[in-house]
């Protein structure tokens, strides 16, 4: 499992601009889920994609998956669209450029909230109904699995 808090920090501690997404999110908001990945849609403009790979290098990331070979991702890589399936020094970390419906960094923020993840740490998070609407448009089975929890978790945030 990845001690995300420890990448939150260093990706805050360099100004990255980012959004919790994924599992995590999930968990911040409440959700009782597991994961075992750190997913975040980052902005992709040009001096947030250097504060980003800054604080990729303090990480130690890395790609997964590639046969033993040491790949660090490049300023390009995260200029894209693509995910980007990284492992750092904390665990691993998905650095997505959009998910869902081609959705960016842009076009999550109304869709977020600022939340206390620590007493001193503060992240961006995506909302709950927001996250759900996303699982259902991809649809793989992992999604379909945790949609019911996510689901039921919202039902309950609403009636209180």
């Amino acid at each position: 499992m990845t001690r995300f808090r420890e990448v939150l920090r260093i990706l805050s501690a360099h100004g990255v601009d980012f959004i919790v997404v994924g599992g995590i999110s999930a968990v911040l908001n409440g959700a009782p889920v597991n994961t075992v990945d750190l997913d975040i849609v980052h902005s992709r403009n040009t001096d947030n994609i250097g504060r980003l790979l800054n604080a990729l290098d303090e990480l130690g990331a890395e790609y997964r998956y590639t046969g033993g070979r040491k790949l660090k991702p490049a300023e390009s890589h995260l200029a894209s669209k693509g995910h980007q399936l990284l492992t750092t020094r904390f665990g691993p970390l998905d650095v997505l450029g959009m998910i869902g419906n081609d959705l960016g960094y842009e076009d999550l923020l109304p869709y977020t909230s600022e939340m206390l993840v620590t007493e001193s740490l503060t992240a961006r998070i995506l909302n709950l109904e927001t996250l759900i609407e996303i699982k259902e448009h991809l649809g793989t089975e992992k999604d379909r699995a945790v949609l019911p929890t996510l689901r039921r978790t919202l039902e309950e945030r609403q009636r209180r």
